[in-house]
């Protein structure tokens, strides 16, 4: 089979399309044919090797992905060959025409969602979920700011936000962005830059209150700046960070709040039960409709993953296998 090799830690050009050997399950595995994987920033981040937790080299890149069940191990109950799946976590790399995974790190894909769509689901709608209800603990009646809304991770929120009752303030950094944070059903979008109009903005939603949580995409550039707008007793839930920075603790000392980190796979099997079922029900349901940006094919990582962290967030980058 094809699959991208990842045998160094360093810049996107490490990915190489190799040839390898299709995977066998063993008898707790689920062998699937991958359709399509999706390209998360945190993927970027574990090639180039900073991230905490690192694999074993070689490995296969990939978290997300959606495909047909090919075959099962003997003791498989929940899947059968020909079934319809997403990932709930690497198995062996969905970057890649096979791969295996333990039963538990599956999670049948509903008829009204595509392979595209089911391979944007796991990181993002899970990353935004535990941010929201599991750290923040948000509820129906609060105000929400997204700061970087018109990503991945960005889109869930809103989309998780809005079925909860929560009002929605999105930023994004273009006309395209405000536009599909729009269409997601966020309440207000503005436009985040550099100057602080955009904050004020926000203080003139909320009539001067703030907001009660932010989910903080950029924290080495926005999270100073995010305490401008946080209400007091306000939660503040980071979920993206590329750097870092000058900051006051005073900030959370002065308006009483919370910040919580999150590393998604951080989460105890519960919380992470919990994610698997709301994330299977939201996508039935139909209130989850993952946003497909941009498709590149299997033998174009490379450039999957430059455009990722390089380009506007718009959507969801995936990988068609």
């Amino acid at each position: 089979m094809k699959a991208i090799i990842v045998r160094e830690f360093g810049a996107a050009d490490v990915m190489k399309l190799e040839e390898i050997s299709t995977p066998k399950p063993n008898e707790d595995q689920v062998l699937v044919r991958i359709k399509a994987a999706g390209v998360n920033p945190v993927d970027t981040y574990i090639r180039s090797g900073v991230y905490t937790q690192k694999p074993s080299l070689p490995y296969t890149p990939g978290k997300d992905g959606a495909g047909i069940v090919e075959k099962t191990g003997a003791n498989v109950q929940r899947f059968k060959s020909g079934d319809r799946v997403l990932s709930a976590d690497a198995g062996s790399g969905t970057y890649a025409e096979f791969a295996v995974f333990d039963e538990r790190q599956l999670i049948k894909l509903p008829d009204n969602v595509s392979f595209e769509e089911g391979a944007g689901v796991f990181v993002p709608y899970a990353t935004a979920y535990r941010a929201l209800f599991q750290k923040a603990q948000g509820k129906k009646g609060e105000t929400l700011l997204v700061h970087g809304a018109s990503g991945g991770v960005g889109i869930a929120a809103i989309q998780w936000a809005k079925n909860a009752g929560l009002t929605v303030i999105g930023t994004a950094g273009s006309e395209d962005g405000k536009k599909l944070v729009k269409e997601q059903g966020a309440d207000f979008v503005v436009e985040h830059g550099s100057d602080k109009s955009y904050l004020d903005e926000i203080l003139e939603i909320t009539n001067g209150k703030g907001v009660e949580i932010i989910l903080e995409m950029l924290a080495n550039v926005n999270l100073q700046k995010d305490f401008d707008v946080l209400a007091n007793f306000g939660r503040v839930s980071i979920i993206g960070n590329r750097g870092s920075l000058e900051f006051n603790p005073r900030a959370i000392m002065s308006k009483d709040a919370s910040v919580f980190g999150l590393s998604l796979f951080n989460a105890p099997d519960a919380e992470m039960q919990e994610i698997y079922a709301a994330v299977f029900d939201g996508l039935q349901a139909g209130f989850l409709t993952p946003v497909v940006g941009k498709t590149f094919p299997l033998e174009k990582a490379v450039e999957a993953h430059r455009a990722v962290i390089e380009e506007k967030a718009f959507g969801k980058i995936v990988l068609t296998i």
